[in-house]
């Protein structure tokens, strides 16, 4: 909004030009890039269409993290894996992080 600008002075206005803005009730936005996601919580969200164009206008503090591309294998994942197929900790981990956290997979591959 402009500063000194009336509100309802300035929607109208908006609708006369053909744009139409709508808040949406985000709780958290977030933008995964190649290498790291970018998250912003509580942000201020705006959906803006212009004649068909639907632009979003975010505000609010953000923060990066880098994308770990290896898969998080939790200890219930690698016994299951290990109780399928009889195989020591370490080869069932091995499976599980080469098939990109497929369980399925994982025990697929260690029985053939």
């Amino acid at each position: 909004m402009l500063p000194g600008m009336n509100p309802r002075k300035m929607q109208q206005v908006m609708k006369q030009m053909g744009i139409q803005q709508v808040e949406i009730p985000a709780q958290e936005v977030i933008i995964r890039t190649r290498d790291k996601d970018i998250i912003i919580s509580n942000p201020s969200v705006s959906k803006v269409n212009m004649m068909g164009q639907e632009t979003f206008q975010i505000m609010g503090t953000a923060v990066e993290r880098s994308r770990d591309s290896r898969p998080t294998i939790s200890d219930d994942d690698i016994k299951t894996v290990m109780g399928q197929t009889g195989v020591s900790r370490e080869e069932a981990e091995k499976a599980i992080d080469e098939a990109s956290g497929d369980l399925a997979e994982a025990i697929m591959k260690l029985m053939q």
